[in-house]
């Protein structure tokens, strides 16, 4: 048995095309970024909620570091989910970020596993879903 304990989950990281725009983005969804953000070469937040850091490097400084990384291509594999108030919270963001000109992928709907469930995309193409409960627990 390994008396080693297992290492802690620290944060969610994002390389970003935009700075400005992904700072943007997420503090509509609540994230809050120190203020002149979008003029760093690395910035965090703490998650609304308690959750992990939100950690975004623009593709720019990655490069400086790692002159032959590139940014990933093709379909993501990694959505980020933010818990909304409601249900109709769920509808009303949605249609701000649409509205905003974020990318809606999947319109609000009723889950089946009793949810309130909609996806839009970041700038950079990331899926964040918006969800909610559909009955109070």
């Amino acid at each position: 048995m390994n008396s080693t304990p297992a290492p802690a989950f620290a944060f969610v990281g994002l390389a970003v095309s935009d700075l400005a725009a992904s700072i943007a983005f997420y503090r509509r969804l609540g994230v809050e970024f120190a203020e002149g953000a979008e003029n760093e070469p690395h910035v965090e937040a703490q998650l609304p909620g308690g959750g992990p850091l939100l950690v975004l490097d623009p593709e720019s400084t990655i490069r400086s570091f790692h002159p032959d990384w590139r940014p990933p291509t093709g379909g993501g594999r990694t959505a980020l989910a933010f818990r909304c108030a409601s249900p109709a919270h769920v509808d009303a963001l949605y249609a701000e970020l649409v509205e905003a000109g974020h990318s809606g992928e999947l319109k609000p709907w009723d889950a089946f596993w009793g949810q309130r469930y909609a996806v839009v995309r970041d700038p950079d193409g990331n899926e964040v879903d918006l969800l909610a409960p559909l009955t109070e627990s």
